[in-house]
């Protein structure tokens, strides 16, 4: 910084409050400017729309799994799993692979549904997450 420069900043440090927005009002007027709006150079104002509430995706919490397929092999080893699963009995768990396509859990997390998905794969059921 220059001397002057320095020189004129130390002394806007000891006037007061009011002796600076007289100080402000009379640049103002002498180099035509206007203090209160900011100096902005080269940019242009950005317009940006509100988001709408129909915008806005909710992330899914909670499943259901569906059971859409048993193969006739593989009814002991889903019917197990289903009881596994569920606090189905082994009539309940009968008639939930007969009456296809099933809801199996309803409500649970991702994890949860993930995991009962894997497991009634893995003993050759057809499952659906929605």
């Amino acid at each position: 910084m220059s001397a002057t420069t320095l020189e004129i900043l130390e002394k806007l440090k000891a006037i007061t409050l009011l002796e600076a927005t007289e100080l402000v009002s009379q640049i103002e007027k002498t180099f035509g400017v206007d203090a209160s709006a900011p100096a902005v150079s080269g940019l242009r104002p950005i317009l940006v729309e509100p988001i709408k509430q129909e915008d806005i995706i909710e992330e899914k919490t909670t499943f259901d799994v569906i059971l859409e397929e048993v193969p006739s092999d593989k009814r002991v080893p889903i019917l197990k799993v289903i009881r596994a699963l569920t606090s189905l009995d082994l009539k309940q768990a009968k008639e939930s692979i007969t009456d296809l396509p099933k809801t199996i859990l309803q409500g649970v997390s991702k994890e949860e549904s993930e995991a009962a998905k894997q497991q009634l794969e893995a003993v050759g059921g057809k499952i659906k997450v929605s």
